[in-house]
This record gives structure tokens, C-alpha cells and sequence, in this order.
């Protein structure tokens, strides 16, 4: 588990690029689709309280995490393998920044709250309660395995200029002497907010 060891439509009509329906884009959409949303606003901060991945079936509660005297982000507890840990240090859900959620893959007990989290797609969503009532929800840009002895703290970790999120589980092969080899990384963009 541990990292080493957004052109608006405007009313009455859509509005694009270019003038004309038959226009050249150079977005990669193509013709004919609509231009994206801006992305939402930044939310203050506000502690998160629940966890939703609905594609995998994940709706967990979420805990405050903190760094280890090691300097490593901790985990939740193994003897509560659905749990979600959040650290508390980075972005909290929908704030400007990159926020850090950790959970278990399994542990000795049978499969954790991110069993399948290598599994989910782009573009799917995860959506963040917070305490003062409101929703982030983001939206998966890609999935990455990362070896533990190479793992690259800087493009996990870095700043950002915008929310984002990543959820890190362990991945790769397992050990019972040293654990798994690996880390699964998902990276995902604040898409929403409720």
C-alpha cells in the first residue's frame, strides 16, 4: 500500500469552434460533438465522510490518515478492510489540489474495499461525500501499476493545478514475507460537484 517500499453552450444553442458545422477541429472530437463543460469550481475544504465507486459496487466510509514517523502514508486498519483512508495533510474532495485516498486490497480475512480497483475504467466515476453536505465527483483519467521500489512519489504526489484524486491499493505479486510488489495507482480530475 505504501508509495516506496473543461467552452460553454450558450442559451438557444450550441456554439462552436470555427464558425460552422463543417468546420475543422483540432480537439480530436470531430465533428458534430458538443464542447465540454468547464470544469467546476473548486470547493473549500470540508472533511470527507464516505467513499462511492459505483461501477466497482464501493460505497465505504472514509477515515483520516496522516504520514508515519517514516514519513510513509499510513493505512487504515487491517482488521477493518472496508475502510477508505484519506490523508489529511493533501486536498480534501473537490478542493484545488491532489487529494490522496488509500484502502486495503484484501488482507488475511478475504478481499479489502479495493479488491478490484485495478479494474475500473476511464472515465468512470468516483464520487466523495463531504462533512459539510456537499459531493466531489471525479472522473478516472487512467490506471497505473507502479513497481514499489521505483514508485514515482513526484507523479503521484505532485502538486496540481486543479482538483484531482488518486486512489492507491497495493497490486502486483504477493510475498507473505515482504507483501505485494507493486502499487495500483488511479489518477482522476474533479468532473463535478453536488
Amino acid at each position: 500500500m505504501r508509495g516506496r517500499g473543461g467552452h460553454r453552450a450558450r442559451a438557444g444553442g450550441r456554439r462552436r469552434r470555427g464558425g460552422g458545422p463543417h468546420s475543422a477541429r483540432t480537439d480530436g472530437r470531430g465533428p458534430g460533438r458538443p464542447d465540454p463543460e468547464p470544469p467546476p469550481r473548486p470547493l473549500p475544504r470540508s472533511r470527507p465522510t464516505s467513499f462511492r465507486v459505483p461501477s466497482l459496487g464501493i460505497d465505504a466510509p472514509v477515515i483520516p490518515l496522516r504520514l508515519g514517523q517514516d514519513r510513509q502514508l499510513e493505512t487504515p486498519p487491517v482488521d477493518r478492510p472496508k475502510l477508505v483512508g484519506w490523508y489529511q495533510g493533501g486536498a480534501t474532495p473537490g478542493e484545488s489540489g491532489t487529494a490522496i485516498a488509500v484502502g486495503h486490497r484484501d488482507t488475511t480475512t478475504g478481499p479489502a474495499v479495493f479488491a478490484g480497483l485495478a479494474q475500473i475504467r476511464p472515465g468512470k466515476h468516483v464520487e466523495v461525500a463531504r462533512a459539510d453536505g456537499r459531493s466531489a465527483v471525479y472522473s478516472v483519467d487512467r490506471v497505473k501499476v507502479f513497481d514499489k521500489a521505483g514508485f514515482p512519489d513526484k507523479e503521484v504526489y505532485g502538486r496540481t493545478g486543479r482538483p484531482e484524486l488518486r486512489i492507491i491499493t497495493c497490486g502486483g505479486l504477493f510475498s507473505r514475507r515482504t507483501g505485494y510488489t507493486s502499487n495500483v495507482v488511479v489518477f482522476a480530475h474533479l468532473t463535478a460537484t453536488r
